[in-house]
């Protein structure tokens, strides 16, 4: 069975080649373009076990989004995802812009891969 993939951004571009990424790994994505958006899938949807979100955005931040999700479902790893900061504050981080391969060796050094 595929991982399923959370991706949140609040660029409707960056969101989507995210997510076609994912989908050429294996996996089954879903995205969102807040982070608000993103608690309510994941609520909704326990099958999600991956989350790759921006730190930056409007609103709820990246760094607060994932460190609710741990609390809320301790299950689901976390990315995150930056072009303009530098540390994922503990969690497994990926600077942007990135190719696809450099997305894939992450994921499969750190959370597996779909």
């Amino acid at each position: 069975m595929a991982r399923m993939v959370l991706v949140v951004d609040d660029e409707p571009l960056v969101r989507e080649l995210i997510a076609g990424m994912l989908e050429e790994f294996g996996c089954n994505v879903e995205t969102a373009a807040t982070a608000d958006e993103a608690l309510e899938r994941l609520t909704r949807n326990q099958q999600i076990d991956l989350l790759l979100t921006d730190i930056n955005m409007p609103g709820m931040g990246g760094y607060e989004l994932a460190e609710r999700v741990r609390v809320m479902r301790g299950n689901v790893h976390v990315v995150l995802l930056s072009g303009r900061e530098n540390d994922g504050h503990g969690f497994p981080f990926i600077r942007k812009p990135f190719f696809s391969g450099d997305l894939k060796r992450l994921l499969e050094t750190t959370t597996g891969l779909c």
